[in-house]
């Protein structure tokens, strides 16, 4: 069996150590989903096992061969590479034959008579054959337009952020390591990309290491979890619906041990307290016990650390913001064509959409970041808004922690009418006191994020604009964000693809279609999903059979002369359908670095099979009048 070991590992930043001496083992077709919160060290505990980084102490054990894949959340890419020269980048076999496959093409092009480059090619042929190479190649070129990748001969550098960690994901999946590892895989991702990507790992033979903060995803895919939570790793078995009953049942088993410790505590402390002299064995035995329950007493957490979001909001009016007769566009490219819309106090709207279709643009156009290029936004007089953008654009990074919370406010108000300092404030987002001079560029992505968060929620709005929250906060942050939307006051107007964030937030969808075409939809994101896939199928179901209900109309107990000659031949014309198809598909593996020869042969694929779906459905037809 082939699998990965991790001894005993270490790993401290400056004073923060992340985890010590850890241990565990992850054995063929295991998908392990990691969470923790941000800061608690998931990305560098990847990188220790995917060996771009080391620990402090331990040891990764793998066998000599054992091949890793690893997809970092900012990958590092070739800017000069093309599309395809980028995913088939990389040191697993496969991928360094495909490349010098694709360099000898090259060479025959500029020299076809030269016999020593077609001996080189033929070679070539015969390794790709050993090693399923076509299929690698055809399956890359596949996975790529799965992800929403068209153009394979695009340069890197002209790709946007999303589309770079979209080709870095296919680059990663094409090797088929022996373990994958995934650092936020599912970011950037749309709603169908996100489902395709949850069936090919649920089928993948090699294991899987994970982080993600999409709990759909993960519930779908993982079948181990792993948490790190103060310094230590604890593993459960299952997916994430059963790590959060195990880590109930554990962390409810910590707090009865956490309380007995307390109450022997207090009985050694009323001893010590009289005055007892450790003259006796016995009596310094009591000491060095009462020592040790100090220790754990004062270190401990009856039930793990908790993010504490309760803070006070504004008051807010009738009116909150409305756009009347709204148009937008970016040169050729449409926005938003004379939309209405009304926002109410107490609504939850979710901004959904293709990437590309102008869901941050309707949000800057809210928060008045961008003006309209026709009509009007009204804003009422209490809105006091807090807009929570992707890029944290506010935030200085040489500041300290404290510094850049107390530009917001030195003292905030809670729910329930408290009044807390500024460092109180950073304890109850989790991070504790000795970190609260640390300058903002020693935080991790996820930390800075929730520190952003933090200074948003201090200037009490009534309106909450947030433009994909669930990139870089954990699982447990976004959670206890849910909680507290649930219970906010204000207006929250959310862009997601976060099915699970979108199910608990929203109560209305805005759908953005492109080409300024907004639809809207009163209820949440998988009741949506499930109407359109609804509408979809009987779309699907409505074509398919349309031919045969115009005959079951005539109610016809055999068949015309002209439905006769097409019995008879029909069974020949689905065979030679077949044959075309298993052609092409044949030609699309061989079709090398041709790419704009490899999209036509995708779009006849794609017309064979809805030719041969529609000659079976008339098969069918025809099979059951002639039987008749």
């Amino acid at each position: 069996m082939r699998m990965l070991t991790v001894e005993n590992v270490s790993k401290t930043y400056g004073e923060k150590q992340l985890f010590n001496e850890i241990s565990f083992t992850i054995s063929e077709k295991e998908r392990v989903g990691l969470i923790g919160i941000n800061g608690t060290g998931k990305s560098s505990l990847l990188k220790i096992i995917a060996g771009i980084d080391t620990p402090d102490e331990g040891k990764i054990i793998t066998a000599k061969d054992y091949s890793i894949s690893f997809l970092d959340q900012q990958p590092d890419l070739d800017e000069h590479k093309t599309v395809l020269e980028q995913v088939f980048h990389g040191e697993a076999p496969v991928l360094n034959l495909m490349r010098g496959y694709e360099k000898t093409l090259l060479k025959l092009n500029i020299s076809p008579t030269d016999t020593l480059v077609q001996e080189e090619l033929f070679q070539l042929q015969k390794q790709m054959d050993a090693l399923n190479a076509w299929d690698a190649s055809s399956n890359a070129k596949s996975i790529l337009m799965k992800l929403g990748i068209e153009d394979f001969t695009k340069k890197i550098g002209e790709l946007s952020g999303g589309q770079k960690k979209r080709v870095a994901l296919a680059q990663v999946l094409i090797a088929e390591p022996d373990l994958l590892i995934l650092d936020e895989p599912t970011n950037h991702l749309d709603f169908d990309s996100v489902k395709w990507l949850e069936d090919y790992l649920s089928r993948y033979n090699g294991c899987i290491l994970l982080v993600t903060h999409d709990r759909y995803f993960l519930d779908r895919v993982a079948n181990r979890m792993f948490e790190l939570d103060g310094g230590n790793l604890y593993a459960y078995k299952g997916n994430y619906a059963a790590f959060l009953e195990s880590k109930a049942i554990r962390e409810e088993n910590e707090a009865a041990t956490f309380e007995k410790n307390k109450n022997l505590f207090r009985r050694e402390l009323e001893w010590i307290r009289r005055g007892a002299k450790a003259r006796s064995t016995k009596q310094k035995a009591r000491i060095q016990r009462f020592d040790e329950l100090d220790n754990k007493i004062s270190g401990g957490k009856p039930s793990g650390e908790k993010l504490d979001i309760s803070l006070n909001g504004s008051r807010l009016g009738k009116q909150v913001f409305e756009l009347k007769d709204a148009s937008k566009r970016y040169e050729e490219k449409v926005i938003l064509t004379h939309f209405d819309l009304l926002v109410k106090p107490g609504d939850r709207i979710g901004i959904i959409g293709n990437n590309g279709t102008g869901k941050s643009t309707l949000l800057n156009i809210l928060a008045n970041k961008i003006p309209l290029d026709e009509g009007e936004i009204i804003m009422g007089q209490t809105v006091k808004f807090a807009y929570y953008t992707q890029e944290s654009e506010d935030m200085d990074e040489n500041k300290r922690m404290i510094e850049y919370i107390k530009e917001t406010a030195e003292i905030v108000e809670t729910s329930d009418g408290k009044t807390i300092s500024a460092a109180q404030m950073l304890e109850r987002f989790l991070f504790p006191p000795f970190t609260h001079g640390t300058p903002i560029r020693k935080l991790s992505g996820g930390e800075k994020r929730r520190l952003y968060l933090l200074k948003l929620l201090m200037t009490a709005p009534n309106v909450l604009l947030l433009d994909e929250p669930t990139n870089d906060l954990d699982t447990q942050t976004l959670t206890v964000l849910e909680d507290y939307l649930e219970e906010f006051p204000g207006v929250v107007i959310t862009v997601s693809h976060d099915r699970y964030f979108l199910d608990k937030v929203a109560e209305q969808l805005l759908i953005l279609r492109g080409e300024g075409k907004v639809s809207s939809f009163y209820g949440n994101y998988s009741e949506y999903l499930e109407k359109e896939t609804a509408h979809e199928a009987q779309k699907t179901v409505t074509k398919a059979v349309s031919p045969v209900k115009v005959q079951e109309k005539e109610k016809k107990k055999k068949l015309t002369f002209k439905e006769q000659k097409e019995w008879e031949e029909i069974d020949e014309v689905i065979a030679k359908t077949e044959s075309s198809l298993e052609e092409v598909q044949t030609e699309m593996a061989k079709v090398g670095s041709d790419f704009t020869k490899a999209q036509e042969l995708m779009q006849q694929e794609n017309a064979l099979n809805e030719k041969l779906e529609y000659l079976i459905e008339r098969w069918s037809y025809l099979a059951e009048i002639a039987e008749n």
